[in-house]
């Protein structure tokens, strides 16, 4: 492919079927369970979330309290066993296929996420991909009770910001390159990141998104899930919240 060409892939509920921040919270939990305890430095902020007196970045910094006190090196050590072990399990099938099918055709990976930068970074690599956006935490060593962001939330038009910045490449090319780079997410949030690509791929799409898809013409994919429900969900991420979700 002499043309410059990228697929560019959301992670969570995209690549695999959870929230990797809670995935990643069990997997630390089944092998530090104590670290339960932190959640109480969480709650208050969660309250305030739901009350609208907190915003979604300070959530995430609050959610990120069950790793204070840890060392640095261990800290990586869990993220490289996470996207080792937990992240190839999980990821769904059809998607990896798809990752490997534009490696094959020759464009570039970019992984483009909201999750924090530490394990971003490691599942991205287990994955094969070129390149990493993900929200930048300044995590200290040890880890800090509220880690303080780098550049904000990689959320909505601040993943194209980031990605024309950090990626060789993109910010250049012109509308017949856009035209052949391919986008795929579950949520309206990136839509600034669908519509960047001459082609969407959305996965499990809520109704409204997949009304958009379809007025667009864009492909949607159903890949199964180990949950059926919203609720199902919900609950899932509960028992990652307390290290009771298998890995």
């Amino acid at each position: 492919m002499s043309a410059r060409s990228f697929a560019f892939f959301d992670l969570d509920h995209t690549l695999l079927p959870f929230d990797t921040q809670a995935l990643f919270c069990n997997f630390v939990l089944r092998r530090e369970p104590w670290r339960v305890l932190l959640h109480a430095l969480f709650v208050p902020v969660a309250l305030a979330r739901a009350c609208g007196l907190a915003s979604t970045a300070t959530a995430k910094r609050a959610f990120l309290s069950y790793l204070r006190g840890m060392p640095r090196e261990r800290l990586a050590k869990y993220a490289h066993e996470f996207a080792e072990v937990c992240v190839p399990k999980w990821a769904y099938p059809d998607l990896r296929a798809e990752v490997l099918r534009h490696k094959h055709q020759g464009r570039t990976l970019v992984l483009n996420t909201a999750s924090p930068d530490f394990y971003a970074h490691e599942i991205a690599r287990t994955l094969g991909f070129d390149h990493c956006i993900a929200t930048r935490f300044e995590i200290g060593d040890p880890f800090p009770g509220m880690p303080r962001l780098v550049t904000g939330n990689n959320k909505h038009e601040a993943k194209i910001v980031a990605m024309e910045a950090d990626v060789p490449g993109v910010a250049d090319m012109n509308e017949k390159e856009r035209a052949n780079c391919w986008s795929y997410s579950d949520s309206a949030a990136d839509l600034p990141l669908l519509e960047y690509a001459g082609f969407a791929v959305l996965v499990h799409p809520s109704k409204s998104l997949a009304a958009i898809g379809n007025q667009r013409d864009w492909t949607i994919l159903h890949p199964a899930r180990p949950y059926r429900t919203k609720l199902g969900d919900m609950f899932r991420v509960v028992l990652q919240m307390f290290g009771l979700h298998p890995e």
